[in-house]
């Protein structure tokens, strides 16, 4: 396992040739330290894990790394999934390449809205809708709790403990070299 840039991860979760709609995510708090922990999981790409936190109000740091392959039948139970979980959704997003693309992308969300606009339609298939209008890499359900810890990413902290320490002792780390739980003196 390498741990690496936060940022670095998730250019491996957009440049992946993953059928887009197919990852899911849990995030929550960290159990010990400042920050936040973050898993994201597709069948066909494995499972990144990361640790991040806030230096200051314009400024996220973190690590992270790949520690699957896949999603095997152990790991699938610990996910949310549309079919079976009242899961909230997420989605990364990369910017347009240039003026011609971000056009495109703009058309192609007025006519999703409007599709949506005029015909019976459910969350689900908007949210969908509209990622592919802005061509996300990746988009799904999410089980997220903004003050707190989901049980299942306490669970996939278990499974991958190894993987867990290594990235807490790093994050821990940066925060430390940033000073950032010293407060004012």
């Amino acid at each position: 396992m390498r741990v690496r840039d936060w940022q670095d991860i998730l250019a491996d979760v957009t440049e992946s040739d993953a059928d887009p709609d197919g990852w899911r995510a849990i995030a929550g708090d960290r159990r010990d330290g400042v920050g936040e922990d973050l898993f994201f999981g597709h069948p066909d790409e494995g499972v990144y894990a990361l640790k991040t936190y806030t230096k200051n109000p314009s400024e996220l740091r973190g690590v992270g790394s790949r520690i699957a392959r896949r999603i095997d039948d152990d790991l699938e139970s610990l996910f949310p999934r549309r079919d079976r979980d009242d899961a909230g959704r997420f989605g990364v997003q990369s910017p347009p390449e240039d003026e011609d693309h971000a056009e495109m992308m703009a058309t192609r969300l007025e006519e999703a809205v409007k599709v949506h606009s005029e015909a019976p339609t459910d969350p689900d298939d908007f949210f969908t809708d509209v990622m592919d209008a802005l061509d996300s890499p990746a988009f799904g359900p999410m089980e997220y709790e903004f003050d707190g810890r989901p049980d299942r990413l306490d669970a996939l902290e278990e499974e991958f403990s190894d993987a867990d320490e290594l990235l807490s002792k790093d994050l821990d780390q940066l925060v430390e070299k940033d000073g950032v739980g010293r407060g004012f003196q």
